[in-house]
């Protein structure tokens, strides 16, 4: 599928390149065709959109964040290995954004097997002409994915390939008992983690997490919303138990945002910010002779909060994210 399917169509007329703290727009007029299926056919994540500005519209860098791109390959093969789609398999895809892994699922199990939710009117727009283009035929929607596709139901697999605060109820109630959900799992702190679970009889959907390394964006509506800028307040001060820069760790960086998860992540390293924009709760360390100390503010503990889950998690041996699993019912859900 991956070489079958011509990803610079997918691309447009632009791409978004990383240039310190900007994005630069980078024209395929501009560069000339060589260069352009250099960058196409490398296995990279190309930002296509930053806050909803199109590369091709672009008159100078930009500053923000990225809202739609096109997912390195391998990356989209992997998702799609961990979901274990299978020939005749009916898949709802959840973020079709420039459409190319929606091609690459149409090459491998057909389209009529395929049904595609974009949020993004343009970016579906777009999309379609991609796959047109590429001689793909498929049920490609305009909505939220989040409310999965009720029309095409009942689904063998949900993919999502943007990352979800939580699992929607509506793609439980639209597979069929046995269907799969494999989503990235993320939050404000943006950590994530690629999560796969089966859907049983009893209508309670379980599985455990890969361990893979991924990002995805968050889904439009499960973002961060605005904060004012930070201003760290003295608050409640004492010792940290727990070394902050333990946070560049994949795992404990997931199991910070398990138990915290309202806070964003402003600064991470040695020295860390967190803040609740519903409640004007801050945590923010700084290093302290030998160790590290804490300043806490606001009705939330959002360090104590933390710090607690760390603790447990080094008191078990400190496992990776493989040892971690997850269970999904109508009413609640549980890491």
């Amino acid at each position: 599928a991956v070489g079958s399917v011509p990803r610079e169509l997918f691309l447009g007329a632009g791409l978004f390149r990383p240039n310190g703290s900007l994005w630069e727009p980078v024209r395929r007029a501009t560069v000339g065709e060589e260069e352009w299926h250099r960058l196409a056919y490398a296995d990279t994540t190309w930002v296509t959109q930053v806050e909803g500005v199109d590369a091709t519209e672009a008159v100078g860098p930009l500053t923000g964040r990225p809202t739609s791109s096109s997912t390195l390959p391998s990356l989209v093969v992997r998702t799609l290995e961990v979901a274990g789609i299978h020939d005749g398999d009916k898949v709802l895809e959840i973020g079709t954004g420039t459409g190319y892994s929606t091609a690459v699922i149409c090459h491998r199990l057909g389209d009529a097997n395929v049904t595609s939710v974009e949020y993004d009117s343009r970016l579906a727009e777009s999309a379609a002409a991609s796959l047109h283009t590429a001689g793909y035929a498929r049920t490609l929607v305009t909505g939220d994915g989040l409310h999965g596709y009720r029309d095409g139901a009942e689904y063998d697999a949900v993919v999502a390939t943007c990352a979800v605060r939580h699992i929607p109820r509506s793609w439980l109630w639209q597979l069929r008992d046995g269907g799969t959900i494999t989503a990235p799992l993320g939050g404000w702190m943006v950590a994530s983690g690629l999560i796969r679970l089966t859907l049983g009889d009893d209508g309670v959907a379980e599985g455990r997490f890969s361990g893979d390394r991924v990002s995805y964006m968050l889904a439009r509506l499960h973002e961060r919303p605005p904060r004012p800028t930070f201003y760290p307040l003295p608050g409640e001060a004492r010792r940290s138990r727990v070394n902050p820069g333990l946070l560049q760790d994949w795992t404990a960086h997931f199991v910070a945002q398990l138990a915290a998860p309202s806070a964003e992540l402003v600064m991470s390293g040695e020295e860390v910010i967190l803040v609740d924009v519903a409640t004007g709760s801050q945590a923010w360390t700084e290093p302290a002779g030998d160790g590290w100390s804490v300043h806490q503010d606001g009705p939330l503990r959002l360090w104590d909060q933390v710090e607690d889950a760390l603790a447990t998690w080094q008191t078990v041996g400190s496992p990776d994210q493989t040892a971690f699993g997850m269970t999904v019912t109508d009413e609640t859900q549980r890491v």
